[in-house]
């Protein structure tokens, strides 16, 4: 059976929490925040897609608005946070597939850029490059640079530079610089 990848509804949300859970293995810390997420207020609307395979839900990933402190004005961004995929299912591609509904999204909704934390080995498989080689800074010392990651879509211009500032349900869990 193949996968689907679909916008989420409400009757996914108990499956997204236990892939989550599972995938990342830290208990209700990064479901909690995809609640936490899917409720804050924001300037762009969240994009949250599941894997489904059959009508079993395998898969998450979550574009959230957060802003970069850009010299010109603020600009409105995403963070792509979190992806997660049920571990019966890793390994077959359906993270990246996640990935670039999630960026598709992103780029026909007219976002400049999708900024996350990451391993750089694998999200430079999906085109994400250091921010900071773009001039962009962290929002916190707790993050890796190299784990710091961009990917410019098509609204991006090269004056949006600056730091990354995260929404405040990522402060609120201390879920910054720990991936």
């Amino acid at each position: 059976m193949e996968y689907a990848i679909r916008a989420e509804t409400p009757a996914d949300h108990a499956a997204v929490r236990t892939v989550h859970a599972l995938a990342f293995g830290d208990g209700d810390r990064v479901p909690a925040l995809v609640d936490a997420l899917r409720a804050a207020p924001a300037a762009l609307p969240v994009v949250s897609l599941v894997a489904v395979r059959g009508a079993e839900v395998v898969g998450h990933v979550m574009l959230s608005a957060c802003r970069l402190d850009a010299p010109a004005r603020l600009v409105d961004v995403h963070s792509l946070s979190p992806l997660g995929v049920h571990p019966d299912h890793q390994g077959r591609g359906l993270g990246g597939r996640l990935v670039a509904a999630a960026l598709a999204a992103a780029d026909g909704a007219g976002v400049p850029l999708v900024f996350l934390e990451g391993d750089p080995r694998y999200y430079a498989r999906h085109g994400f490059v250091r921010a900071s080689g773009l001039e962009m800074r962290s929002p916190s010392l707790r993050i890796p640079d190299p784990g710091f990651q961009v990917y410019p879509l098509t609204a991006y211009e090269p004056w949006m530079t600056g730091t990354f500032v995260y929404s405040e349900p990522f402060w609120a869990m201390d879920c910054v610089g720990l991936r």
